[in-house]
């Protein structure tokens, strides 16, 4: 494409669930292809299914976001902490090995009950008191911040404070001054909380990865506030949106809504997440990398040293790989979405959100069957400018 028909990314979308057209017509027309950011650079976008996985793949391509070329969302976002998903292995597997144990499967579907009893209290909460009430502050961001606190170890009494911090730390519209603020003010936080549980330490995730790897030297205080820091913001705001937008999505196909509400059939819940999942896509601006070596994809050359980033949101509309991929269909397969990225990155925290996200969808609609948008869907406040796609708030009623 021509430097002056240089499309600039992230595009506006038209349908508030659907990726920008432009997306879509880049990736059925020039799916490997040029795209200028907020400071004028130039990265490539891709788009097709296969060549995202390609690039997540490819150990070629790094996701370094201290090398010259990658592709940064904003001024901001440019001056935060490494953490582990910004390395390359070995340092990544090293440290992502260390949290594997805590995020398994088995280990948090053991969970089920816990959350469960969450969700019933919240929903109680709600019910006991008066509607309209904003399910974003009721519901959906508690939830996924009790567990994750209690999951780490973080008083949940703290919520205020990694809110706030986390609400800028996940805007590309902060400046590099309110994002370095935000960030040192958590990580000081955290930091200390390691200190604390060190001392005394209990069952949760801080008090041994203090035990064990802070009392013996082997990682410092500020490493482990780094990865306390990614774990307690990405464990609670993706999931808390997928759980806000989600409902709307459910409340714009009143008859799938139906179908989720009288499903006593697991597979159906989980059926379910999957397609949210991959119709919305939340982390909506790409994942971006860069290349270490020239690598060839969708019969381009990306240089080494340029950026790349990976649009799974329209990948995972990519009509190759999923019937009719426009349409909400709670009971198509799509396991095999890249919502949760692919690859060595692939995100750790997914066994944790499938197993909220099915307890919510099966448990909201069913306790309270005549749910609904209190305030016209026009009227709806989506985040654009946000890390994580959602609302901002999501009025309801009863």
């Amino acid at each position: 494409m021509p430097e002056t028909q240089t499309l600039s990314y992230p595009m506006t979308r038209g349908c508030p669930f659907d990726p920008p057209p432009e997306l879509t017509k880049l990736r059925e027309e020039d799916p490997v292809t040029r795209v200028r950011l907020w400071d004028g650079s130039t990265p490539w976008l891709v788009t097709r299914y296969d060549d995202v996985r390609e690039i997540l793949l490819d150990p070629r391509i790094s996701s370094d976001t201290s090398r010259p070329g990658y592709p940064h969302p904003s001024a901001a976002t440019a001056t935060r902490r490494m953490h582990f998903i910004n390395m390359d292995n070995p340092d990544h597997d090293r440290h992502r090995r260390l949290l594997t144990r805590y995020f398994a499967v088995k280990r948090l579907e053991g969970l089920r009950p816990r959350i469960q009893h969450i969700v019933d209290e919240l929903i109680d909460q709600m019910l006991a008191g008066p509607t309209p009430v904003d399910l974003v502050e009721a519901f959906a961001l508690p939830l996924p911040s009790l567990v994750i606190c209690e999951l780490l170890g973080v008083p949940y009494a703290d919520r205020d404070l990694f809110h706030r911090t986390s609400k800028t730390i996940v805007s590309r519209h902060a400046t590099p001054e309110e994002m370095q603020a935000a960030t040192t003010e958590l990580h000081e936080y955290l930091g200390d909380l390691v200190e604390s549980k060190g001392v005394d330490p209990g069952e949760d995730v801080f008090s041994r990865l203090a035990v064990e790897q802070l009392r013996t030297g082997q990682m410092s205080r500020d490493e482990i506030a780094d990865m306390g820091l990614l774990l307690l913001v990405a464990g609670h705001e993706t999931t808390a949106n997928m759980i806000a937008l989600g409902t709307l999505a459910l409340l714009r196909h009143p008859e799938q809504l139906a179908e989720v509400r009288a499903a006593d059939d697991p597979a159906l819940i989980a059926g379910t997440v999957e397609e949210l999942l991959r119709y919305l896509t939340i982390p909506h601006l790409g994942r971006r990398r860069v290349a270490l070596e020239d690598v060839e994809i969708g019969g381009q050359t990306i240089r080494a040293g340029e950026g790349v980033i990976v649009a799974t949101d329209v990948a995972n509309r990519d009509p190759e790989v999923f019937d009719e991929p426009d349409r909400f269909d709670v009971h198509r397969n799509a396991r095999h979405h890249v919502a949760f990225g692919y690859g060595i990155h692939q995100c750790l925290g997914q066994p944790l959100a499938r197993v909220e996200l099915q307890i919510v969808y099966g448990t909201l609609y069913r306790r309270i069957p005549t749910l609904a948008l209190a305030q016209p869907f026009e009227e709806v406040e989506f985040k654009h400018e946000m890390l994580a796609y959602g609302v901002h708030r999501l009025p309801v009623t009863w």
